[in-house]
């Protein structure tokens, strides 16, 4: 019987994305909505980065972290989305199996470090608000690049985790994932091998990193909230907490997908929820994040303007 099971083991060796069960129509017309939420990504994104990178005056611990989450935005929607537009117009829907694992490897990086790459921006406008006379000792360059680094080690720790476990699953001839992309619930639910423990670890180390991360968040926009009020102009008190409006928002929607989808005991049962939701913080917040950033920051709005003003002037 173990003959068997390992024969048939190895015949597996590409899967089949299922994706959206949907009518060869509204496939196409999903293929062009996705297709334009892919390209307001690249351009929100890297506009985003050009323009915080060029701008002497954007030359600050926040506009560094906001860089960096720009290009995390970047890199895990491009994990995801080319592989899936190309799905909704193939008959196929295929992709190898190593493949399949590096996509994981990747998703699973690029999401754990956007979680913990969060926290350190609310522990950067809880130097800023709360602490300003020790902010640039708090928060020097050589400080926010460690931070950054430590989250991308974090992020790395975790997917290497969760990829040796998916690793050691195996899969006896069924190879279709419910699924529009290789996440770590479709992979468990096809295995022919016990899962629990795979499904254990993954609620233990999702549970650990949000619980850790949105500790630091709350205890940080805690301080400062209570810093805020002590403020005695209401104008000086709404102009404070008004810079951490965006990134307060964006938190929001990371948080809210990801827990939803990672940290609760058979949150994953239903296959059609959780890919609407997988929508969300694989496609919809990367593409949200550039214009919450740019629309609520007069300094983005500025910088922009004077980056068209000096390109018209050179003409």
């Amino acid at each position: 019987m173990r003959r068997e099971l390992n024969r048939n083991s190895s015949e597996v060796t590409d899967f089949i994305l299922l994706g959206f069960r949907t009518s060869p129509k509204l496939q196409i017309l999903l293929f062009l909505m996705f297709l334009i939420i892919y390209i307001v990504i690249v351009v929100g994104n890297i506009s985003m980065i050009t323009v915080t990178k060029m701008d002497s005056r954007l030359q600050t611990p926040m506009y560094f972290f906001l860089r960096n989450l720009s290009y995390l935005d970047l890199c895990y929607s491009t994990v995801i989305a080319p592989k899936m537009l190309a799905n909704f117009l193939s008959t196929e829907k295929k992709i190898l199996y190593n493949d399949c694992l590096v996509q994981f490897f990747f998703f699973a990086l690029c999401v754990t470090v956007e979680a913990f790459l969060l926290s350190v921006m609310t522990f950067n406008r809880f130097s800023a608000i709360c602490s300003p006379l020790l902010y640039p000792v708090q928060l020097s360059h050589k400080v926010c690049v460690q931070l950054v680094a430590g989250s991308y080690i974090c992020g790395c720790i975790n997917s290497v985790v969760h990829t040796g476990f998916t690793l050691n699953l195996r899969f006896c001839g069924e190879n279709r994932l419910d699924h529009f992309f290789c996440d770590v619930s479709a992979l468990n639910k096809i295995s022919c091998t016990d899962t629990f423990v795979n499904e254990i670890v993954l609620f233990i180390l999702s549970a650990l990193i949000i619980i850790t991360t949105s500790t630091v968040i709350l205890v940080s926009y805690g301080y400062i909230l209570s810093t805020v009020l002590k403020i005695p102009s209401t104008h000086g008190r709404r102009k404070t907490f008004s810079t951490c409006g965006s990134h307060i928002a964006a938190v929001s929607l990371f948080y809210g997908t990801v827990f939803f989808m990672y940290a609760q005991p058979g949150a994953m049962s239903a296959p059609e929820q959780s890919k609407i939701i997988a929508v969300f913080y694989t496609l919809i917040i990367p593409m949200l994040n550039p214009l919450i950033y740019s629309l609520r920051n007069r300094d983005v709005k500025d910088a922009v303007k004077r980056l068209l003003s000096e390109k018209s002037s050179f003409r």
